[in-house]
């Protein structure tokens, strides 16, 4: 393993963390409030590529590796969770359907849209019926001529409101389903038919929106099928394979938000004084501190491994990215935990960012799949050797 970081990533995680400090981190509070980030912001976003992290240079995105992507996203974390996730689906689940599946003609058609900013992506696959169980959704697309014609409901998909393209799965053979019965179509906004139902509220994560999408006699063309007709059936290979690099986004994504909350807590323990000296002094403090670095220092070695296995060698990191996923984020809730406690009440109170974080890092363990079902990925994994 080689966890180099190359001159140009190098500046590329300079300049993020300078954006992250001196604009999304100032305004963090008012995002939190208005429930919005500023659409100044959004450009400012799009000026430095960060829509475009994941998609390749040809098509006008950076074309980063995994490894420096998720190095990308631990530095985006470390503030309101709702910035990272803004452009996360256009770099991992909203937009790799189509690089890793997508014909030509739709590479050409979208990522360049996507890579700059000027479209938002989102992925639709989680249903009121179907959520740990993908497998399970209900929505239907039926072939009519030259078009399919999709009915159903998606809900809790992030970025619907504002997305101006949707990866959308539905059943093409119920007999078959999951095993070459699932297709993955791509629905532009303003298709006849596709509509934005409810916009969800959430326990945390406000700036970043989720929402219920509806597709009532949705009429699309019959190349909307990502990687066109021949992959008619295979949705859910798909989807499966997006999942995977989307796992690791959210494992950089809880681990950024640790590394910050270790580091306030930190701070905030040299600076408290009770009984005459600073709570850093105490043994319980500095236990819950070298406990919080310990995991994280694991979690990172874990993450940057399953991002430079899929870098370096070609095959799947199934078992790897659900590893992280479910380690990061696990770790992740256990430090903020602690990090509440060292700061006390205050910790408790919406004055400080801890209580924020212990919010927004909560949904880490069931977006994206479930701890429940990364335990069932593994083994599943295992067993197969």
């Amino acid at each position: 393993m080689d966890f180099t970081i190359p001159e140009e990533t190098r500046l590329m995680l300079q300049s993020v963390r300078r954006f992250v400090e001196n604009e999304l981190e100032p305004i963090s509070r008012q995002v939190e409030e208005e429930d919005r980030i500023p659409d100044e912001v959004v450009q400012s976003m799009r000026e430095l590529g960060l829509f475009g992290l994941a998609i390749p240079r040809e098509y006008g995105g950076l074309g980063l590796s995994t490894l420096a992507e998720v190095m990308v996203y631990e530095e985006l974390s470390r503030t309101n969770a709702c910035f990272r996730t803004r452009i996360a689906t256009n770099n991992g689940i909203g937009s790799q359907g189509i690089v890793l599946d997508g014909t030509e003609e739709q590479k050409r058609r979208y990522l360049p849209r996507l890579a700059s900013g000027e479209w938002t992506a989102c992925f639709a696959l989680s249903e009121p019926e179907a959520g740990s169980d993908a497998a399970g959704i209900r929505t239907t697309a039926v072939r009519d001529g030259d078009h399919w014609v999709i009915n159903g409901r998606k809900h809790f998909i992030t970025n619907g409101d504002i997305a101006d393209l949707a990866t959308v799965f539905a059943v093409t053979d119920p007999q078959k389903r999951a095993r070459g019965g699932i297709t993955a179509f791509l629905v532009e906004r303003g298709t006849p038919g596709f509509s934005v139902g409810t916009v969800e509220r959430k326990m945390g994560m406000r700036g970043s929106h989720t929402c219920e999408l509806i597709f009532e006699d949705c009429r699309v063309p019959a190349d909307s099928v990502i990687g066109g007709e021949a992959m008619v059936g295979q949705g859910f290979k798909t989807a499966m394979k997006t999942l995977d690099k989307g796992r690791l986004g959210v494992a950089a994504s809880a681990l950024g938000a640790a590394q910050r909350l270790l580091e306030l807590s930190r701070d905030y323990a040299r600076q408290r004084v009770q009984f005459g000296r600073p709570i850093a002094e105490f043994q319980a403090i500095r236990f819950m501190l070298a406990e919080m670095a310990t995991q994280i220092y694991a979690a990172r070695q874990m993450l940057y491994h399953a991002a430079w296995l899929r870098d370096h060698t070609g095959r799947p990191v199934t078992g790897q990215a659900a590893m992280a996923k479910l380690f990061c984020t696990e770790m992740a809730g256990r430090v903020a935990d602690m990090a509440l406690q060292i700061h006390g009440g205050m910790g408790y109170m919406k004055e400080l960012p801890v209580e924020r974080f212990y919010r927004d890092l909560r949904l880490t363990r069931i977006y994206e799949g479930t701890s429940e079902i990364q335990r069932l990925v593994i083994a599943r994994e295992l067993l197969k050797e």
